[in-house]
C-alpha cells in the first residue's frame, strides 16, 4: 500500500528522477534517491512544509534536484525504473536513506554535516543527510 498519493504521471516523474540522479549507483542508489523523494513529500518540516505531491517535490525551487535541469531527466521512464519507484512509494526503506531528506555527491569524503543536517551514511558516490526526529517527526 502506498505511503503517499500519486498519479501515473508522478510515478514516471519519480522514476525519471531516480534514474537521472543515481543510475550510476545501480538499483540501490536509485532506491535511496527515491527514499529521499518520498520522505520530502511525507515531511511537513524544514524546507518541505509546502511539498505535498511528487510533482511539487521533483520541481521544488529553490532546493530541488539538479537532474531536472539536464536533458537525460526528460527521457521516457523505463518499466524497470517505474518498478523501483513503486517500491519506495509503497514504503520500502533502505539504509542510509530511511529518514534522509538530502543527498549530494561530494568530491571527497562526506562532511559530517551538510546545511546543518547530520550525515547518515554514504552509498557509492552519494552522501545522505537526515534531520533529527525533533525537527521532522513525520518521516
Amino acid at each position: 500500500m502506498a505511503v503517499i498519493k500519486y498519479t501515473d504521471a508522478e510515478l514516471d516523474l519519480l522514476a525519471r528522477l531516480m534514474r537521472a540522479e543515481a543510475e550510476g549507483d545501480g538499483n540501490l542508489g536509485m532506491l535511496l534517491v527515491g527514499n529521499v523523494g518520498v520522505n520530502r513529500v511525507r515531511a511537513d518540516c524544514l524546507d518541505f512544509g509546502d511539498i505535498r505531491t511528487l510533482q511539487q517535490m521533483v520541481f521544488q525551487r529553490p532546493g530541488g534536484f539538479e537532474a531536472t535541469t539536464k536533458s537525460y531527466f526528460y527521457q521516457r521512464a523505463r518499466e524497470h525504473d517505474r518498478n523501483l519507484a513503486r517500491r519506495v512509494i509503497n514504503g520500502e526503506r533502505f539504509t542510509p536513506g530511511e529518514r534522509s531528506l538530502w543527498f549530494f555527491m561530494p568530491a571527497g569524503d562526506c562532511p559530517a554535516q551538510w546545511y546543518n543536517q547530520w550525515n547518515t551514511g554514504r552509498f557509492k558516490s552519494h552522501c545522505f543527510y537526515s534531520p533529527t526526529t525533533q525537527d521532522c517527526p513525520m518521516i
